[in-house]
């Protein structure tokens, strides 16, 4: 393990391949809730503790389980049990602690089972850690951090975009081009503007 890889991991998750920005992974949760900032905070905060617990045992499984007992078809299938366990939990906590918040994601909280940003994120935990079926030295604590990262690149994402969406509210705009048309617009120049960051060398 290394201080550079863990950099290269956090500048790479959260600017250069942006599980949102730069991957296209998880729009759907994306556009709908970011159109208020404590929600879209609420909704982050969740997705991040997904991505992480999920990177952290899906490690495991594929490391003690699926490559051992030559399984690694069984990858996606296992992945999503593990990622629904969670996002059950998540949904569970949201309710029994806030109502309000729960009935403000609606259908968005179960779908976290299906976000394909955080499937995105543990299958490439078990892209990039592991080589020929061995896990690379640190390959947990890499595979962990990601989790943390590419959270907070999908945070990143959905607090500027609250931010801008919160302020358009204030101004006038064409009938045609409010909430999701203009939603996609912002989106698409966001990506473009995070393509900068893709003249980073490490």
């Amino acid at each position: 393990m290394s201080a550079s890889q863990f950099l290269t991991i956090f500048i790479s998750a959260v600017f250069i391949y942006n599980v949102i920005l730069s991957r296209f992974l998880g729009l759907c949760s994306f556009v709908a809730i970011s159109k208020e900032t404590k929600p879209a905070l609420s909704m982050s905060l969740a997705v991040m503790f997904v991505t992480t617990m999920s990177s952290i045992i899906t490690w495991f499984i594929y490391r003690f389980l699926l490559i051992p007992f030559d399984l690694t078809y069984l990858r996606t299938i296992s992945f999503i049990l593990v990622i629904a366990t969670f996002v059950q939990f998540v949904e569970m906590v949201v309710r029994k602690t806030n109502p309000a918040m729960y009935r403000l994601f609606g259908i968005y909280l179960p779908l976290i089972t299906v976000n394909c940003a955080v499937m995105g994120v543990a299958v490439l935990n078990s892209d990039m850690f592991f080589i020929n079926g061995r896990a690379l030295p640190g390959s947990f604590w890499y595979s962990a951090f990601q989790g943390v990262c590419a959270g907070l690149g999908y945070a990143l994402a959905m607090l500027l975009m609250s931010g801008i969406r919160e302020r358009l509210d204030l101004c006038n705009i064409p009938e045609s081009l409010k909430d999701f048309p203009l939603a996609f617009i912002i989106a698409s120049i966001m990506s473009l503007s995070f393509l900068g960051f893709n003249g980073f060398k490490f």
